[in-house]
């Protein structure tokens, strides 16, 4: 992979799950990174509570930094110097398969080599030149959506060369044997409040400022965001003064062996991502909505055709995206009727024992063969 890792973002979670779940299948796994500066110290097996069964390789590539909007010209740069690194790696070692969810070492590898599978998490039409390498040499395609596939069947692309398979959750991570309260007292939550939780990152299109706009309205609940990053979190903070709101709760990045008690003691775990940006409507499978539906709490979620590939109205309540008065409505329809949401609860947490990284596994290897 051409990217930090480990990481605190979610990509760091999917590929470390994978090359467990490869491992476990019966394949030997080498997993490939290039050197970046970060604040994380532990080695990926502690910091994702893995088992040590694959291997992890992090190879030298400059990461140097410039000021202001130069620092993206830099980064393009490392990014293909540390691409051509990892090419000359894997050309030197000759595995059987090359697996990536970067499309630009794939690219150059398609040069040399045949045995490749690529990962695809958002469809671009920036990324025309590598499609079209791609769509000759007829490398296989992982999507992680329907909407996804339906982009490269528009490209000429081959649907027996395309394989969708949403993302996934480690079950054993997040039915965690606590009850609400329970998980409260460890994280010193309020037990006399109704809690909604957002987990994950802050960027614009998943809808936090949607869920911060209901949060005005529903005073009496209180909203815990769990992740983001410094710079987004003091964005919304600042949101969150101006409209003088007093029940929103920004935590930050939180250890990933934590998110598990956050979500356990929420009474609402809430997607609600917008709908005007592709990436959000069509392309993405978020892993909060796996979690989400492993942790047994009910759901409410943007009624959107990426949420829909998963959920329906037997696992979720739905609202219309962009819209924070029906966010609220269906966040206080889950908060008054205990029944409904121990309903929709048992219901995701049936369904998601289809979604776990064993099973995606499973597929993807019948996919190659």
């Amino acid at each position: 992979m051409n990217q930090r890792f480990p990481t605190e973002k979610a990509y760091g979670i999917q590929v470390a799950k994978m090359c467990e779940a490869f491992s476990k299948s019966g394949c030997e796994v080498e997993l490939v990174s290039p050197f970046r500066i970060s604040k994380i110290k532990d080695n990926p097996f502690i910091f994702y509570g893995l088992e040590e069964v694959f291997r992890f390789k992090k190879i030298f590539s400059p990461d140097f930094y410039l000021p202001g909007k130069l620092d993206l010209i830099a980064f393009q740069i490392k990014n293909f110097i540390s691409a051509v690194i990892l090419v000359i790696y894997v050309l030197i070692q000759k595995p059987d398969i090359i697996y990536s969810r970067d499309e630009l070492p794939i690219y150059l590898l398609s040069f040399f080599k045949k045995n490749l599978i690529v990962e695809i998490h958002k469809f671009s039409n920036k990324r025309t030149l590598f499609y079209r390498r791609f769509r000759k040499k007829e490398i296989k395609i992982v999507a992680i959506s329907n909407g996804i596939k339906n982009e490269f069947e528009k490209i000429s692309f081959s649907s027996s060369n395309i394989l969708v398979a949403f993302d996934a959750v480690d079950l054993r991570n997040f039915d965690i044997n606590l009850s609400r309260s329970e998980a409260r007292k460890k994280l010193n939550l309020p037990l006399d409040k109704k809690i909604a939780v957002y987990s994950g990152h802050l960027f614009k299109w998943k809808g936090v400022d949607n869920l911060i706009e209901a949060a005005l309205i529903l005073k009496d609940i209180l909203f815990l965001f769990v992740g983001g990053t410094e710079k987004d979190i003091e964005n919304y903070r600042f949101l969150v003064k101006d409209k003088k709101t007093k029940n929103v709760l920004f935590l930050g990045y939180r250890p990933y062996r934590e998110i598990p008690l956050y979500l356990k003691a929420a009474d609402v775990l809430v997607l609600p991502n917008k709908k005007e940006e592709k990436i959000s409507e069509l392309y993405t499978s978020p892993l909060k909505l796996f979690e989400y539906m492993a942790s047994n709490r009910p759901i409410v979620a943007s009624d959107l055709p990426s949420i829909r590939e998963v959920l329906n109205e037997e696992t979720a309540v739905f609202f219309e995206s962009n819209q924070p008065q029906l966010l609220a409505e269906a966040i206080k329809k889950i908060i008054e009727d205990e029944n409904l949401g121990r309903s929709l609860s048992a219901k995701a947490f049936e369904k998601v024992k289809n979604y776990t990284w064993d099973k995606r596994t499973e597929r993807i290897l019948t996919f190659l063969n």
